[in-house]
Order: structure tokens, then sequence, then C-alpha cells
């Protein structure tokens, strides 16, 4: 079924490479040209198959390239469909609707175990691999999914950091698989980081779990911790009524977009001033994590933008929660790790070129860590 996958889409490339379907009539003078044989190795074992030709020599199909004998082009394109969340079910239905062939659940199964058994050996290749000596900000964050474990489903947590390299480039450092997320689980997180060659990370980035700092300075002393704004705003908005929630905002938005620390002091105490007979609790999160909360006003406007959220690890934690929505629960941590670890090569795959404006955040960072940082 394999085999006749692969021959159903090459037939079909040849008809698009003519413009006409075999047996139509033609409308110029290249044709049809029957087939040639060529051994093919799969992930699913070794097979011959039929190539369809034609009379000028020009086709060259894309999912089977002349002198080449691996296809991994189907297994790519149903193991990317799997990342994504689509269940067995709705890959055959759409690779039906792609290439005109039905593929049975069973075989799109059979290709997924085959795949997925070999990204277990790739996992721990990845999560072993040697790190970057110094990384200029690492954002550190968790993902709650329920997981079976003695047949009853409980919250397990993903932990994923994600570090920005000296050439501009955005790099995750691993995943991790924990029970809740604590900052003494974090403390093995940076000890493995640290293990594998991370000598000094210059800005963390984080939420506001209590004694999330401590652990960090613990591993990385030089450290500059930034709790996530973005966080601390989800956090505040939780005790806010809906009646006030569009004006609470608009307020609260005043103090984290001020241009300097003493004017967003100011803005805090306004909005004190203004809400804490109210939402006093509120208002005393912000005091609490204030000097953590407003580091990110002790760097110039370009590398702000950078630390000023975790915006980078909550857009990566959406697509992997995108990716993984239709699974509500995994039956194992491998499991687990298996579908985010897909999904995380799918929604890192742009990450090919270093952030907007490099060059001139890069000086930034020489002048304020001269010591810290060597090119």
């Amino acid at each position: 079924m394999h085999k006749r996958g692969i021959e159903k889409i090459l037939e079909g490339e040849l008809a698009a490479h003519l413009d006409y379907e075999k047996h139509q009539k033609r409308t110029d003078t290249n044709a049809h040209n029957g087939y040639t044989s060529k051994k093919l190795k799969t992930t699913l074992g070794k097979t011959t198959i039929q190539i369809p030709r034609d009379r000028e020599s020009s086709f060259n199909p894309m999912l089977i390239k002349k002198r080449q004998s691996t296809a991994e082009g189907l297994e790519n394109i149903i193991i990317s469909l799997y990342a994504k969340g689509m269940s067995t079910s709705g890959i055959e239905q759409q690779i039906h609707e792609m290439y005109d062939f039905n593929i049975s659940t069973a075989t799109i199964s059979r290709i997924t175990d085959r795949i997925t058994d070999r990204i277990a050996g790739d996992i721990i290749a990845w999560k072993n691999r040697p790190l970057e000596q110094t990384y200029l900000i690492v954002w550190m964050d968790g993902i709650v999914f329920k997981v079976r474990e003695n047949s009853k489903v409980i919250n397990k947590t993903i932990y994923i950091a994600v570090g920005l390299r000296k050439d501009g480039k955005k790099e995750v450092l691993g995943l991790w698989l924990g029970k809740n997320e604590s900052s003494a689980f974090w403390m093995s997180v940076l000890s493995d980081i640290k293990a594998r060659g991370t000598q000094d990370i210059l800005i963390t980035a984080t939420d506001n779990l209590n004694g999330f700092t401590d652990t960090i300075k613990t591993m990385f002393p030089n450290s500059v911790t930034q709790i996530c704004v973005v966080h601390q705003i989800r956090n505040t908005m939780r005790y806010v009524v809906w009646k006030d929630k569009k004006t609470f905002v608009k307020d609260m938005k005043q103090i984290y977009t001020a241009p300097t620390k003493e004017a967003a002091k100011a803005a805090l105490n306004d909005f004190k001033n203004k809400w804490n007979s109210k939402y006093s609790y509120a208002i005393k999160s912000w005091e609490n994590n204030w000097d953590e909360l407003t580091v990110f006003f002790d760097f110039l406007a370009e590398i702000r933008k950078i630390i000023y959220t975790t915006n980078l690890i909550e857009n990566l934690n959406g697509k992997i929660r995108k990716y993984t929505k239709n699974k509500l629960s995994f039956p194992t941590d491998d499991a687990v790790m298996k579908s985010v670890f897909l999904a995380l090569r799918e929604s890192t795959r742009k990450w090919t070129m270093p952030i907007r404006n490099w060059g001139v955040i890069l000086n930034q960072f020489l002048i304020i860590f001269e010591n810290s940082i060597k090119l």
C-alpha cells in the first residue's frame, strides 16, 4: 500500500508536469513514456517502484528525485500532520484529498510508530547535546499536560527553556518532564543546562514562581532575572471583576509602557491610589515583585523589546498547545515527550535567521556586559 501510494503521487507529479492526464489528448510533443523500475529504501523497508517517464526526460519528481535511493516524502507528510495534532483518521482523509489515494489508518499508525520510535533516539541525542558557553537571554516556562500514571490521569509539566545565542539565533535548550512546576525542579533543569556546557546566562526571563529567582542565582549568580510581565498581568487580572477589566487594564498598561523606571513607579502610585481600595491584593503583587518586574528598564529600547516579556516562549507554548489540543491525555511519559518534541520541531522550522536589528542589539550587549561576552 505504501508502494502504491508513492507511485500514485509520482503519476500525479508527471501529470502536472505535462499538464494533461494519462490517456488524455496531449497539447505538445512531450508525453508519457512508460516506466522505470527503481529500488527504494523507506522507513518501512526496501521495495521496487515504477517511476513514470516522459519522452523528453525533463520530468524530475519532487517526491523521489533522480539518483535518490531513499524515500521519506510520504512519511514526512504523515508525520508533519501527526505532529500538528491530526488524528490517524484525519490524516487518512487528508492524504486522500491531497493525492486521491486511499491509505488506511493502520498503515498511517504503522508509519507514525516507526518514525516516533526513531524519534525516541533523536530526543535522547538532542537532550544531551552540548550547549553554548554563554546565552544572552534564556526564557523559561512550563506547560501542563494530562498523563496517565498507575491507572490515573494526573497533571504533569513539560519544562521548556529557550536561549538567545551570540549569533542572534534562538535555540530550544531542552525539554524536561516533571509532576508540578516548582523552583526545586527548575534547579535540576538549570543543573542540566550547566552540565552540558553553559557557564553564563546574562538575563533570564521567567514567571513569578516563588523561589525561582533564588534558584537561578544559585546556578548562575551573575544572571539578571526579569519576571514576565505577561504572567504578572494574567495573575493580576484573576482578582478583577468583569465590569472593571477594561479600565483596569488600561490603567495598568501605563506602568509597563512607561519610558523610565521612575515614570513607571509614578504610574504604579497612581494605579494604587485609584484601585487599592477594591483590589489591594492585585496591587500588592506588583509592589512585591517590583524590582524583578522592572529589570528591563535598565536596558536600551532594542534590548527592552526582547526581554520585556516572555512573549517568545508564550508564542511557542501556544503553537505546541495548538498541535497537541486534540490529545486530551497521553498514555505515558514517553508519549507526551514525543508529541511535544514533534510539535516543537514543527514550530521552530523558521528559526534560521538572527532576530531583527541584531547588529545594533549585540553592540548594546557588548557595552553592558563587556566582561561576560567573548566573541
